[in-house]
Parts: structure tokens; C-alpha cells; sequence
């Protein structure tokens, strides 16, 4: 059952769109561009849906009856007890104009008149609307990004899936991950992979790790990537990233970057952090740490 749902409206060139997808990332059920009348019966099957925990849905201008419509529907929803919320995006003339001109898109009432009189019409035709709006955003002055963590501050729904990283080791020789955020080089470590005994084992294997961080060089080498990256996470969490890719490589993916990987993990789990790790160069096997 959905426990928020919110109607994402306002200026067009506001950043509905970038709204859309941050809501996306929170574990919202987002829709956009549905006409006003489906609206009453989407906020209906979301309610009845157990796997929703919050929906969102995208409404802009276009259309004459758009009004007349929507304003029924909120009448309606009113009146059938769904609880609401109408999140409200603006900016001011210059941004919009500039938006659009970096764009190369059609403002919706922009047939037959200037830019800046479709604006203008927009604006003043929005204004009851933004009257019964619960939160409105300027975002003149605000990043993608900064949109993003407002959105965040707001809307994060108790449900949403946690920030997680993603712990990835791999072989060079294999190619890099595509995914990868960040990525760490251990082939000057020594390898596993000329120790008779060890050759036809991978990292997993206890032997494997005793012996790669029976060096001094790999200890200090763990220490310092534990420290950079107790650092990096919450820069990367603070940004919005849902999830966080770090890959760890060697000559084949077998050994070294596996015992990194798994050390890496541990270490950023017993800090509190959820934790996938994937070795993309060995047979599956992929688990939660």
C-alpha cells in the first residue's frame, strides 16, 4: 500500500523530469504525462498494490482541459479520502527561457506566440494551482543535483532500499567493469598464481588470503583503501547514489582482487554499510557480505 503519494506539477522547464527520476531512486512507483482523469484510478491501484510504498505521478500543462480536469481529480480524491501531496516546481523567467534555449524544445503553449509570452501564460494560468500545492521548490538557483537532495530531505519514504556498495573483483586481462565508480589496481601485490599449491585456487580460499596478506605491503596497501574509501562513501552517499560501485583488479580476476574484495567488504560492513560483492571473473558466486 502506497503510504505518500504526490503529483508532481509546475512550471514546465522547471526540472519535472530530473523530479521523476529522484523519485525513482527513493522507491517510488512513478508515472508521467498521465492524463488527469486516470489519475483518481492510479492513486487507487496504488493503495491496493502491498508492494508500493509510495507513488508519484507527473502532470504538466499540456492540453486545454488540463485544469477543468485536474482539478476534479483532486476534488475526487479529496472526497474519497486519498491522502495527497502536490509538490510544486518553479523558476524564474530568465532561467526558463535559458532552459529552453539550451534545450531546443517547444515550451507546451508556445504555438502561434514568443517564448517568454508562453511562459508568462503558463505562469499565471498555474497560479491556483500552486496556491494548493503542500511544497513548492524554486529551482532557479539549484543543480540537478541539489534538486535531488531537497527531493531527498522530503519525500525519502522509511521503505526506501538502503544505500548499498558494490564490491566487484575482476581480471584485467578480462577487460574493466563499465559500471565501476571506482577502481583500485592490485597486480603489484604478489601473486598467488606462480605458488604451485595455490595456482588452481582462487581468493576465497583461506590459503590464498593468508598468503597475499602475509606481506606487509598488502596490509598497508588494505589499511589505505579502507581509509580512502570510509572517506569516498560518504561523498558518494551524500550525492544520491543509490548505489556505489568499487572494483578491485589483477592480472586475472582469481586471487588477489578476490581477497581484496572480500576484505574491502568486510571492512565497509562492519562500518554499517550494505554490502553486495560480485566476482565477475570466477564461476558465480555472488552473495550479500
Amino acid at each position: 500500500m502506497a503510504s505518500r503519494f504526490i503529483i508532481i506539477t509546475g512550471m514546465s522547464g522547471a526540472g519535472r523530469s530530473e523530479a521523476i527520476r529522484a523519485f525513482e531512486d527513493l522507491g517510488y512507483f512513478c508515472v508521467d504525462n498521465l492524463p488527469p482523469s486516470l489519475a483518481a484510478k492510479f492513486a487507487e491501484l496504488a493503495n491496493r498494490s502491498p508492494d508500493v510504498h509510495g507513488a508519484a505521478l507527473g502532470m504538466d500543462i499540456r492540453g486545454g482541459s488540463f485544469f477543468p480536469e485536474l482539478a476534479q481529480v483532486l476534488d475526487e480524491l479529496d472526497a474519497q479520502g486519498t491522502s495527497y501531496e502536490i509538490l510544486f516546481l518553479e523558476a524564474d523567467e530568465e532561467t526558463l527561457i535559458h532552459r529552453y534555449k539550451l534545450s531546443r524544445r517547444r515550451h507546451p503553449l508556445e504555438a502561434g506566440s514568443r517564448l517568454v509570452e508562453a511562459i508568462r501564460q503558463e505562469r499565471a494560468a498555474l497560479e491556483e494551482l500552486r496556491g494548493r500545492a503542500d511544497l513548492v521548490i524554486d529551482t532557479s538557483g539549484l543543480t540537478p543535483l541539489q534538486l535531488r537532495q531537497r527531493l531527498n530531505d522530503a519525500f525519502r519514504l522509511q521503505e526506501t532500499v538502503p544505500f548499498q556498495i558494490r564490491l566487484v573483483s575482476f581480471g584485467f586481462k578480462h577487460g574493466l567493469p563499465k559500471d565501476a565508480d571506482l577502481v583500485f589496481d592490485v597486480r603489484f601485490l604478489p601473486n598467488p598464481h606462480y605458488v604451485p599449491e595455490l595456482h588452481a585456487l582462487t581468493g576465497n580460499e583461506g590459503e590464498v588470503d593468508a598468503y597475499v596478506m602475509g606481506f606487509p605491503l598488502a596490509r598497508e596497501t588494505l589499511e589505505r583503501l579502507s581509509e580512502l574509501l570510509d572517506f569516498l562513501i560518504p561523498q558518494f552517499h551524500s550525492e544520491g547514489k543509490p548505489v556505489v560501485t568499487v572494483a578491485v583488479g589483477c592480472t586475472g580476476g582469481q586471487h588477489r582482487s578476490v581477497v581484496f574484495a572480500n576484505r574491502l567488504a568486510s571492512h565497509l560492513k562492519n562500518g554499517g554499510h550494505a554490502v553486495w560483492v560480485e566476482h565477475r571473473d570466477l564461476p558465480p558466486r555472488t552473495g550479500e557480505v
